[in-house]
């Protein structure tokens, strides 16, 4: 009888966990290095130790917001974590959210079936941009400061997605054939598991990275898509290798602490990128802080 409880509670976490993009544990693994490639440039708020800690707790949020007893957060949020290249064919990636939705209805496509993951990356880099706005005017107003940290995480786990090749591919979770079968269902898991699993080190991860301001930011978010969708049939390739995350090939650390590496600079990146962004936000003169 206890078997077989244990068996249904097992079948009900199955049901009710949402999917995970990189594990919670990796999300936060690659905050935390991406806080630490930060240059001098960005404010002593944002690159302490306590912050670190707090836009690594924030960055669990978009995949906490997936949560089966939200129905309308979880729809809302799903799509925000992939994008499936293949599905706009040889059209390309539309420059805002509106426009995605316009060349959706003109291919008889679902928008959340494609995914919406370049969109958050640029939604979340404004957003960020016009609280740093807000933290040049009102520099020691310390809730202008956690939000900070909130976007920051929200930001960096979509920038994070975006470098895991497969939130970039209807190849999500196994190859998918013309009779509608997959080879190697349930990959997925596992490569997202690889950054916790694997225990990367921040410190490591964040060693002589250079974040870069991204001068024009759709077109950069466009080429890191491509990119990353460059490298599903690595990631395929590499799917044996995957079976035992405890006892890593050699190949297939160095792919991920690769991936990694990329994560965090992209991230830190675009973080740089919100602040230099906010040298030029004008806030509404009605607000007062």
């Amino acid at each position: 009888m206890k078997r077989i409880l244990n068996i249904l509670i097992l079948f009900s976490l199955i049901l009710t966990t949402p999917a995970w993009a990189w594990w919670g544990g990796g999300h936060d693994i690659l905050t935390q290095a991406s806080v630490k490639a930060l240059p001098d440039e960005l404010p002593e708020f944002f690159r302490s130790a306590s912050a670190e800690k707090m836009i690594a707790h924030c960055a669990y949020d978009p995949d906490v917001s997936k949560n089966r007893d939200m129905p309308h957060a979880r729809i809302a949020e799903h799509g925000e974590h992939y994008f499936d290249l293949e599905l706009i064919k040889e059209n390309p990636v539309p420059a805002d959210r509106d426009a995605f939705i316009k060349l959706c209805a003109e291919m008889e496509l679902e928008p959340s079936k494609v995914g919406f993951l370049p969109y958050a990356v640029t939604e979340w880099t404004e957003r960020l941009a016009i609280a740093f706005a807000e933290y040049r005017k009102w520099p020691d107003n310390p809730m202008i400061q956690y939000k900070c940290y909130v976007y920051a995480g929200f930001l960096g786990h979509y920038a994070q997605d975006m470098c895991q090749p497969l939130h970039l591919t209807v190849h999500f979770n196994g190859i998918v054939q013309e009779d509608g079968t997959k080879l190697h269902d349930g990959i997925h898991e596992k490569v997202d598991a690889s950054v916790e699993m694997l225990k990367l080190d921040p410190t490591e991860l964040a060693k002589e990275l250079q974040a870069k301001i991204v001068g024009d930011l759709m077109p950069a978010i466009v080429k890191q898509i491509k990119d990353g969708h460059s490298l599903v049939d690595r990631v395929y390739e590499l799917v044996d290798d995957y079976g035992d995350l405890k006892k890593p090939s050699p190949v297939l650390l160095d792919f991920t602490k690769d991936r990694s590496r990329e994560a965090v600079r992209w991230t830190a990146s675009l973080y740089l990128t919100a602040w230099k962004l906010s040298e030029n936000v004008r806030l509404p003169g009605w607000l007062e802080r």
